[in-house]
């Protein structure tokens, strides 16, 4: 019965964690279509609070991902009248790319990002 336990439990967190995949692949999406990052956000927030605790980092680090990048963004678009905008910008997207695959390359190990709170990578 152990056995079965463990599998049913492996199962579970499976499909618990298949949210926070998706919105990790709404991030990456919202390269070239910006709303994806406003729905994985809603997304986040909506499920932070009856997750275990290691998903629940992860939706931390989600949305923790979406105000930064829009921060980011925000000063790309503002400088971007002169050239340093663009570099912001770019910069921002290799950001986001970085801090997603990490974020699913833990998820897929069931555990919690390294350096939440952190506004690098």
């Amino acid at each position: 019965m152990s056995e079965e336990n463990a599998v049913a439990e492996q199962s579970l967190a499976t499909n618990i964690a298949g949210t926070a995949k998706v919105i990790y692949i709404l991030y990456l999406v919202a390269l070239l279509i910006g709303i994806t990052g406003l729905i994985g956000v809603v997304m986040a927030y909506i499920n932070r609070s009856d997750a275990p605790e290691w998903l629940a980092a992860h939706y931390r680090f989600q949305i923790r991902t979406f105000w930064i990048g829009g921060l980011y963004l925000f000063l790309g678009g503002l400088l971007s009248v002169i050239i340093i905008g663009y570099f912001i910008l770019l910069f921002w997207a290799i950001w986001l790319i970085v801090r997603c695959v990490k974020g699913l390359k833990a998820l897929d190990q069931q555990q919690p990002p390294a350096n939440v709170a952190g506004w690098l990578f």
